[in-house]
């Protein structure tokens, strides 16, 4: 099994709410590659390994986002399938040529998205 859907299946079993639990995958992804940035020098082997399992965190996001049956409204649904496809192509860049400088703009799309899934379910 892949370590993002690994990650996502451990915290289910927590019983935290899914926005929570969402936004738990999504922290632990973004920490994970903020660790291999702040430590390029000695963690750069590391930078391909967790960009995948970001993309594959984001894979299932967009997958459960996007299906039909998701109550979800269709512009939220529009702006994570984008999000999904630039986290995409900025993966497969970074894959390509690794430059830890434009690895920032994941680790932040993460954590923006985690703090707006925590808000909407501290509203419920």
């Amino acid at each position: 099994m892949h370590s993002a859907a690994k990650a996502y299946g451990a915290v289910s079993q927590a019983g935290l709410p899914p926005r929570e639990l969402e936004a738990h995958v999504l922290l632990k992804a973004a920490s994970r590659i903020q660790q291999v940035l702040d430590e390029w020098d000695v963690r750069k082997a590391e930078f391909e390994p967790v960009l995948l399992n970001n993309r594959k965190l984001w894979t299932v996001l967009v997958s459960s986002v996007t299906e039909e049956s998701n109550p979800l409204p269709r512009p939220i649904k529009q702006n994570v399938a984008n999000l999904a496809i630039f986290i995409f192509k900025r993966t497969l860049e970074l894959t390509q040529e690794p430059d830890p400088r434009r690895a920032d703009v994941l680790v932040q799309i993460n954590r923006n998205v985690a703090e707006g899934l925590r808000a909407r379910a501290e509203a419920a």
